[in-house]
């Protein structure tokens, strides 16, 4: 989601351009984006130049909903929440983790991706793996010519 907001401005971006810069299988890519179809996180473009886009702004969309979104936990306890961490009983610190739990959700409930977008670590980085991305293409073109 990330890579699709830096890349908003060139119109919709195909899930292979997404698998090459962040080196995630297209496969992976594909049931994520149609679960983050679903929750109306993104919309799809078909044909050619086709990809996907974001549905709303950047500044809209928060960390918490995309990892929500994709049935993704940002749990920390032992047990998944369940409280039988210890041979089916409720060991000592699971109300520790799962108070962490939470505060790390709240957390990313506040950071959009526009925030993101917005640090020069995370611009420099885009940067860096675009220009990598064009080597690559370039170097395939030229060992297909």
């Amino acid at each position: 989601m990330l890579d699709l907001a830096l890349h908003k401005d060139q119109g919709p971006v195909s899930l292979s351009d997404i698998s090459s810069r962040q080196a995630i299988s297209l496969s992976y890519l594909e049931q994520l984006f149609s679960k983050l179809r679903r929750s109306a996180l993104v919309s799809s473009v078909r044909g050619p130049g086709g990809g996907y886009a974001l549905k709303r702004g950047s500044g809209e969309i928060f960390i918490a909903q995309i990892i929500d979104a994709v049935d993704e936990s940002v749990d920390t306890t032992k047990c998944q929440g369940s409280g039988d961490c210890q041979g089916g009983e409720t060991c000592l610190t699971h109300y520790l983790w799962a108070d962490l739990s939470e505060q790390i959700h709240e957390f990313l409930e506040g950071i959009s991706l526009a925030d993101l977008v917005a640090k020069n670590e995370v611009k420099s980085i885009s940067e860096s793996q675009d220009r990598r991305q064009i080597i690559v293409t370039e170097m395939s073109g030229a060992l297909a010519g």
